[in-house]
Parts: structure tokens; C-alpha cells; sequence
């Protein structure tokens, strides 16, 4: 198996036992919510579970679009699947939302209708285990999203980790509403979870439409590339770099000037030493490489027609 090949099937295997984790917690703590929804008639305990069970569905979305990223490029799909995960990703994301809108509703139907809530032990007990469960999760989940880079994976942890700050809400609400008589404050908590769910909905959005969307690369690690792409002293000058990312694939696409005197063998050996440096420093990035001659000018109607706008100078 090729150097390539492994790096995905543990990349692979890490996001499936990552996507398998979310969803044995999320079913773990289903059940225990649903007990203590029951019990407390907490708004903020509600929310919780509505949340959880949500989580529930996101990470079985996860899972999904972790296995359909993890095959391999095919006939109909010849730069892979890895833009199943930003799909992945977004279906979160819009679960998040719908989670958020119906626990904000019901939370101001109670504060405005008055309700109280009982049992605040159970409550606090459920969301102190909930605490621990999604902390070992998230760590977990950091691991992994270090190593794999992982959009679909880095969506759910973002999500989870908006529950530590939920579990801990519904905490403080069970305990201000019955041990020290604050009205309201239920609802009120329950509101603000709401609001915090959206706002991390929000934010988690921006990776993936980053990678269905094709952006470039950040700026530092377009340099980086650039260095390495220009230090072999028959290269003369590089324009028209175009990035992408897909999942855990990068794509690199450029233009190289070199002498025009020299033979089709020489400068196929240029490329070749060029992609192997690349290799190294951006192991399984898929770069395109065209050879103009030094001085030529792409055709003023062509698409890649090079402008002041395009032109990537040599690294100092």
C-alpha cells in the first residue's frame, strides 16, 4: 500500500471511531435527559434534550459523511469524495438552528406564562454527568481533528462543546429557579442557550462553505507553498496559483516559467523534482503543474491570462 494510501485509511479510521463515539454519547445521554426532562419539568433541562437529540442525528449525518469522504477517487468522482464532509457539516449545522428556534420559543412561552420547575437534583445530577461524558468526548474528538483536519468531525466538536456551557446553564437555572426563588430564571437560561446555539451554528458554517465554496488557502500556507515551488533555481518565476481544499485533500494548480531552450526531458525532470519538494511539505496534495516558456504571456482572452491581480512573485 502507498504512503498516499495509508494516510487515508487512518485518516479514515480515526473520523469513523470519532463519528461512533459522538453517537454512543449522544444516545447515552438521550436517555438520561429524557428522565430528567420528565422529572423537573425544567425549559432548560428540555432544551437540553432537544439539543441531545439533535446531537444524536448530527453525528449519525457525521458518521456518514466521514465513510462516503473516506472512498476513493472514481470515474464520476475524480477528485474524491471529500466535499461529503462539508455537507455533513452543514446538515449540523441546520439541526443546530432548528434546536435553537424551538428551545428559545418554548422558553418564552414559560417565562411568559410563569412555570416552575421540581426536582432540581435530578436535573443537576443528569447535567453533571452529561459534563463529564461530553468532555471526554470533545478531547477525544480534538485528537482526532489534529490529525485528520477533519471538517465534518471539527463541526461536531464545536457543537459539543456548546454543551458543556448548555449542561452548565441548566445547572445554575434548576438551582437560581428552586434553591434561591429567582423567577424566571429558567426560561431566561433557556433563552440564552438558544441564542448561544445559533451563534455557534454560525460559526461553524464558515468551514464548510469554505470548502464547497473552493477558497484559497490562508495566506500563510499559499507563501509556504510558493517558497518551496520557486527554490529550484531553474524555475524563473510562478503565476496563476490556485488552492483548494476538499475534505482532507488539498489541490494545487499553477503556472512555472522556465528556460525556453530547454529539451522536453530536461524540464519534465524541473516538474518532477518541483512535485517531489511539494510532496514533502504537503504530503497527498494533488498539484497541477503547466510549463510556459520564460517571458511568455497567456493570451489576453484566455481565463488564466496573467494580470498584476494573478502574478505570484518569487519569494525573497
Amino acid at each position: 500500500m502507498s504512503n498516499d494510501a495509508e494516510q487515508l485509511s487512518r485518516r479514515a479510521t480515526l473520523t469513523t471511531r470519532a463519528a461512533l463515539a459522538s453517537v454512543a454519547a449522544a444516545l447515552f445521554l438521550l436517555l438520561l435527559k429524557a428522565y430528567a426532562a420528565w422529572a423537573t419539568g425544567s425549559v432548560a433541562m428540555l432544551g437540553s434534550l432537544a439539543d441531545t437529540g439533535l446531537d444524536l442525528i448530527a453525528s449519525l449525518v457525521t458518521l456518514f459523511g466521514v465513510r462516503v469522504a473516506a472512498m476513493p477517487a472514481d470515474r464520476e468522482h475524480r477528485f474524491g469524495h471529500g466535499k461529503a464532509e462539508a455537507l455533513a457539516a452543514l446538515a449540523q449545522v441546520v439541526l443546530i438552528s432548528i434546536s435553537a428556534i424551538g428551545i428559545g420559543w418554548r422558553a418564552v412561552e414559560r417565562l411568559l406564562g410563569g412555570a416552575h420547575t421540581a426536582n432540581a437534583d435530578y436535573g443537576i445530577a443528569v447535567s453533571v454527568i452529561a459534563i463529564l461524558v461530553t468532555l471526554a468526548l470533545v478531547a477525544y474528538q480534538r485528537a482526532v481533528i489534529r490529525s485528520t483536519g477533519s471538517v465534518a468531525i471539527r463541526t461536531d466538536n464545536v457543537h459539543y462543546q456548546s454543551d458543556l456551557f448548555l449542561n452548565l446553564s441548566v445547572i445554575a437555572a434548576l438551582a437560581l429557579d428552586q434553591y434561591a426563588g429567582v423567577p424566571g430564571a429558567d426560561a431566561a437560561f433557556g433563552i440564552g442557550i438558544a441564542l448561544w446555539l445559533l451563534w455557534g451554528a454560525w460559526q461553524a458554517s464558515s468551514h464548510a462553505l469554505d470548502q464547497l465554496m473552493d477558497r484559497e488557502w490562508p495566506e500563510d500556507k499559499r507563501m509556504r507553498f510558493l517558497a518551496i515551488a520557486c527554490s529550484r533555481p531553474e524555475a524563473k518565476g510562478i503565476h496563476d496559483l490556485r488552492t483548494r481544499s476538499s475534505g482532507a485533500h488539498d489541490f494545487a494548480q499553477f503556472h512555472i516559467h522556465i528556460d525556453p531552450m530547454m529539451t522536453v526531458q530536461a524540464a519534465h525532470d524541473v516538474v518532477e523534482a518541483i512535485e517531489a519538494d511539494l510532496e514533502r511539505e504537503f504530503p497527498g496534495c494533488e498539484v497541477l503543474i503547466h510549463l510556459d516558456p520564460e517571458g511568455h504571456v497567456d493570451h489576453p482572452g484566455s481565463a488564466l491570462h496573467e494580470t498584476d491581480e494573478t502574478k505570484e512573485a518569487i519569494p525573497e
